[in-house]
């Protein structure tokens, strides 16, 4: 509150903040940056999902890059560069590429 009081109001004309106004920010933020799981150990899945592609072969691995290449594609509509089983159909069916005005 006090760092918010001394700073924001000068530099960016925003008004003066009370204890429970900081405490309400404070909240926001926490929700707003990491969500509401929270815990002791936020980045614990990484070293989860780590552990568990190790312990993959590598048929289950190639079988894991392809299920999630497909769920990129049927999301994303395969528009990231390197997708690969990239969709046929969709808005450009007619083969031209976008943006050219050919309808």
């Amino acid at each position: 509150m006090m760092l918010w009081n001394a700073l924001m109001p000068d530099l960016f004309h925003l008004p003066l903040i009370n204890f429970w106004q900081a405490l309400g920010l404070l909240l926001l933020a926490k929700i707003l940056f990491s969500g509401f799981r929270g815990g002791p150990f936020p980045g614990r899945w990484r070293e989860q999902a780590r552990q568990r592609w190790m312990n993959m072969t590598p048929e289950e691995r190639e079988r894991f890059k392809q299920e999630w290449g497909q769920r990129n594609n049927e999301t994303c509509g395969g528009r990231f560069p390197g997708a690969e089983n990239r969709r046929s159909e969709g808005p450009n069916t007619q083969g031209q590429p976008e943006g050219t005005g050919a309808a």
